[in-house]
């Protein structure tokens, strides 16, 4: 019986679909990652909140905040709801239209789309896609205002928010609602801001918001970064919504929990509401640790809240 050749071609064929297959299985760069990760989530279940919060029942009179996961935070400022990069459905990614490529949830939003209350202002930090998210965005009613950073507002022609502004750092505008008026004002943070990889001109930012004498700091994605010293003023923020995690092995672009208290501190906030951790597994921190450590540096009555579904009311 005649022997096979292994030809110099089979060798080279094999040993490229060889390293495509590892460079697949052990690549940290985004996209094989995420691919990665939708394969192994598939059959996984997204787990129920342990809290629900109830905004048919927060009094107009004060301010209450809820967080829905990620970096999605409700609020009642006043009696103007404001909603905070809405990500409300079991995955974030790349739409398909069919299918969402992306991150799975590891804990179901605690309000559906359709449990939101009116939605006055809607603050979007950044274009990236778990901050951003189309889907969620089309659930908002035309009257919705929208903030959002520079260079972001072509996003917005696939929903109905057509009362947009871009602000820039520095910038700042007096939104008028039918519930009241807002002022939020743009500052710089230490992230980046393109959505895919060819539109780096995008912006990002954190915002401040001022409403009959209260302050709220909303960062956003960021880093470490000395520009919190900038925001500081003669009055205090009430609340820092801050966050502190995804910086294993991202801490070129995401603050550790050490590094989100010190910022909170510059900007001279007396509460801070952790976010962007035990959402979703986009870091190698997993999901308790960031707080671990942010108990460890930080005094358990100027953190407003540690879980998902969990509400602040600040008198």
């Amino acid at each position: 019986m005649k022997k096979r050749k292994f030809s110099r071609r089979h060798f080279v064929t094999v040993s490229s679909a060889a390293a495509a297959g590892a460079w697949f299985s052990l690549s940290s760069r985004s996209t094989p990652r995420l691919i990665r990760q939708a394969i192994q989530e598939t059959r996984r279940p997204v787990a129920l909140p342990r809290h629900k919060p109830e905004p048919a029942k927060w009094n107009d009179r004060e301010i209450t905040a809820a967080w829905l996961g990620h970096s999605t935070v409700l609020i009642n400022f006043f009696g103007l709801n404001i909603l905070t990069d809405p990500v409300l459905f079991p995955r974030v990614g790349a739409d398909l239209g069919f299918a969402t490529i992306g991150p799975k949830r590891l804990v179901a939003s605690p309000l559906a789309p359709g449990e939101l209350p009116r939605i006055d202002l809607v603050l979007l930090s950044h274009a990236h896609l778990d901050h951003f998210d189309m889907r969620s965005l089309q659930q908002l009613h035309s009257t919705t205002k929208a903030v959002t950073a520079a260079s972001t507002r072509d996003l917005f022609s696939a929903t109905a928010l057509r009362d947009v502004t871009e602000l820039r750092w520095g910038e700042s505008i007096n939104v008028a609602t039918a519930h009241g008026d807002v002022n939020v004002s743009a500052f710089e943070v230490n992230h980046w801001g393109a959505r895919w990889r060819h539109d780096k001109h995008r912006g990002y930012n954190g915002y401040i918001l001022e409403r009959d004498g209260k302050r709220i700091l909303f960062g956003g994605d960021t880093a470490m970064t000395d520009k919190f010293k900038l925001i500081r003023g003669q009055r205090p923020f009430d609340l820092a919504i801050m966050p502190i995690g995804s910086y294993k092995p991202f801490k070129r672009c995401h603050c550790t929990p050490e590094e989100s208290v010190a910022m909170t501190n510059d900007a001279g906030a007396e509460r801070l509401l952790p976010i962007h951790f035990k959402t979703f597994r986009l870091g190698e921190e997993g999901t308790t640790e960031p707080l671990e450590r942010l108990d460890a540096v930080m005094s358990q009555d100027r953190i407003a809240l540690r879980d998902i579904g969990e509400t602040v009311r600040l008198s």
